[in-house]
């Protein structure tokens, strides 16, 4: 049996997610295909333009056969949490054969290498680090420098190679092959070269968009430019929501409430939380009070040190109080369930095989999940690896995250905060 797996967020689905899939499932010929999906919040620290269970929907008419969600613990990392929380997810099902990403170098051989060494840490590249972290750069950027530095010196790559994984793509690529390697995975790895528009390209370029530059144009209104970059089915769901007024949803829509939060906390909460080092406890607290427009915000706290979309993510990590200790452990431990969010017939045949054989337990309908929790803790066979407070940590912070998603819908009457409790899996 062949399982492919696929990372995604599909925020939204577009021309070149359809491409990707199609592209990994002639590469694969799987008798299943199960996406790893981001739920209510994205990684670049915005909450997706409708919400999880639509986009869900659009996975399944599109070809994947059971959409997962990725905890709100990992979805909302950096680029090494987020793959290690999905590529972890993957391999608790102990079902999947093969995992597909997309990549702007086409290269699995480099990122094996560039994995190696931040595996590995092989001298000198740790001493080079540190070197580039004290002259101010952000975490990836001294990286990149280090690396670039490193294979200078050893002539095991051209140096030059490494700037390659400044691209997005590339950036999770070798993450995802790092945690593969750190698990001790038998997953397959196989890549795809990405076509199309970079990943942060505002304007819809040639035949395979950006998903930024989808957003824009639903944010404008530019229904003739999005019905040419993303799928019909997609197309029809998306402008479902936004006419039920579940949609559009932005960041700039918890302008007050991120702000009265971090005017609300002291330094000294803000330093408990996670990611809130090396003095931005200090810059978030005096710019939440110098302005009251989040953008405005967000350019007064960045700095050398720190990329907008960090500085995004810590908003919202002040918000949901994201502790260093809580991320810390679900980092150690990994994902302590399988939140199904939709699948397709053929899908109802792997849940089923998943439910067998998966270290953790499958959640299908939320409001069973102490019911679940309970029978997973008492399994004689031990198959399970469940914490019992984590999972209940990871679990709750999905559901307030997809509760505080629903107070931005433009609709009133759609926000309420349950949607995880009335809204059963997705069934095509």
């Amino acid at each position: 049996m062949r399982v492919l797996g696929i990372i995604v967020e599909y925020n939204p689905f577009h021309n070149g997610h359809l491409y990707h899939l199609r592209k990994a499932k002639e590469l694969v010929k799987p008798d299943y295909t199960v996406a790893v999906m981001s739920g209510s919040f994205c990684q670049r620290g915005e909450p997706a333009i409708i919400d999880k269970f639509s986009r869900a929907e659009i996975a399944l008419q599109n070809g994947v056969d059971v959409v997962f969600e990725l905890p709100f613990v990992y979805a909302l990392q950096d680029a090494g949490g987020f793959a290690k929380g999905a590529v972890w997810l993957l391999e608790k099902m102990n079902v999947v054969t093969d995992l597909v990403f997309g990549s702007e170098s086409g290269n699995l051989s480099f990122l094996n290498k560039i994995a190696d060494v931040m595996i590995n840490q092989p001298y000198p590249f740790p001493e080079i680090m540190k070197e580039e972290l004290k002259k101010g750069y952000s975490f990836p950027n001294a990286r990149k420098y280090a690396l670039m530095k490193y294979f200078e010196r050893t002539g095991e790559m051209n140096p030059r190679e490494v700037l390659k994984i400044e691209k997005s793509n590339d950036i999770l690529g070798v993450e995802y092959v790092r945690s593969l390697k750190e698990l001790g995975s038998k997953i397959n790895v196989q890549l795809i070269k990405r076509v199309g528009a970079d990943e942060k390209d505002k304007v819809f370029k040639g035949k395979f968009p950006s998903a930024t530059s989808v957003r824009n144009m639903i944010f404008k209104g530019d229904w003739s430019g999005v019905s040419r970059a993303v799928p019909d089915s997609s197309l029809q769901i998306i402008s479902r929501e936004l006419n039920e007024g579940r949609g559009p949803v932005t960041l700039s829509q918890l302008e007050e409430i991120l702000l009265a939060k971090l005017r609300l906390s002291s330094k000294k909460e803000l330093q408990m939380l996670y990611g809130f080092s090396e003095g931005i406890d200090v810059r978030f607290s005096n710019c939440a009070l110098k302005t009251g427009d989040l953008e405005e915000f967000f350019n007064c706290v960045k700095a050398k040190r720190f990329t907008m979309s960090k500085i995004r993510r810590l908003s919202l990590y002040a918000l949901f109080e994201l502790k260093q200790d809580l991320i810390v452990q679900c980092n150690e431990k990994g994902p302590q369930y399988l939140r199904v969010l939709g699948f397709t017939n053929n899908g109802r045949k792997l849940l089923s095989i998943v439910k067998r054989k998966a270290s953790v337990p499958v959640v299908s309908v939320c409001s069973l999940y102490k019911k679940i929790l309970s029978k997973a803790l008492k399994n004689k066979e031990g198959r399970f690896e469940v914490d019992e407070k984590l999972f209940e940590h990871q679990l709750r912070l999905d559901i307030k995250s997809t509760s505080i998603h629903s107070l931005l819908f433009p609709s009133k009457s759609e926000r309420n905060g349950e949607r995880d409790f009335r809204i059963p899996p997705i069934m095509v």
